[in-house]
């Protein structure tokens, strides 16, 4: 019977050989199959100011306060937690292997600025939801700029550019709903498409988490667009089931049938 990894190799050689582009086209059907939304999430087409990630496919996916829940936000922001509602999309578990580089691609969308500054994250989440790692972080800070986030916990993921601020604000983008071309205070708008890679410390199940917080108040929205989602270049997969596991379930189908139909005799 194969293994997890080895059908994990097959499906990679698959789309390898299927087209160079197929690592990034992880949104272009809506959001995956066993992927957890709380709050405001979805996924969009090149949409107002914001374009397609440059390494990506069709569409993208996103987070938004604008249909924040209250209790979301990233544990280690503020003291007490003063975020007054926020939105997170969580990726099915996959499994990955010591030395295997996560890669994905990012862009933060603000209408606040550095007096109330929202914020959003990307984390990396053992397969039981726990904490694994910070990949990136993103806010505004006085001085322009918002990644890694100003006053955010460390970020472990690799990113490039290694520093962004925001800027071109107010501008369009359905996400934050009514927020959409407003901006509350400077700076706002967006970060632009930002690249993070991160190599994976220890073999196991992991999820991917997508997140954006409302800092003290539930105005001024703000989004996180992200796509090109993968690993060793090829895209999330979902845990495979045991090899066979099918054949077995059409084998059953197959004896209870003929069982029928003796009785029937």
């Amino acid at each position: 019977m194969a293994t997890r990894t080895s059908c994990r190799a097959a499906l990679a050689a698959l789309l390898i050989g299927s087209g160079s582009t197929a690592s990034a086209r992880v949104f272009d059907g809506g959001l995956p199959v066993g992927w957890e939304c709380r709050g405001g999430c979805g996924t969009a087409t090149a949409d107002g100011a914001i374009e397609l990630a440059p390494s990506g496919g069709s569409r993208y996916g996103w987070v938004s306060n604008a249909a924040g829940e209250v209790g979301v936000l990233l544990p280690g922001v503020g003291v007490p937690a003063n975020s007054a509602d926020g939105s997170t999309l969580r990726s099915h578990a996959f499994d990955a292997e010591a030395g295997q580089v996560l890669a994905f691609s990012f862009n933060y969308v603000s209408t606040d600025g550095s007096d109330f500054t929202d914020y959003a994250w990307a984390r990396l989440l053992n397969a039981d939801g726990s904490p694994a790692a910070v990949l990136v972080t993103a806010r505004t800070s006085p001085g322009g700029d918002a990644v890694p986030g100003f006053d955010m916990p460390a970020a472990q993921a690799t990113i490039m550019p290694p520093f962004a601020g925001i800027g071109g604000g107010p501008l369009a983008w359905s996400p934050l709903g009514g927020d959409s071309g407003n901006c509350y205070a400077q700076p706002c708008g967006q970060t632009g498409w930002i690249d993070a890679t991160y190599t994976i410390g220890t073999a196991g199940q992991y999820r991917l988490e997508f997140g954006v917080a409302n800092w003290a108040d539930r105005s001024a929205d703000s989004g996180l667009a992200f796509d090109a989602l993968r690993l060793d270049g090829v895209p999330l997969a979902p845990i495979p089931e045991p090899a066979g596991s099918g054949m077995l379930v059409a084998g059953m189908l197959v004896l209870a049938f003929r069982r029928r139909m003796r009785r029937g005799r």
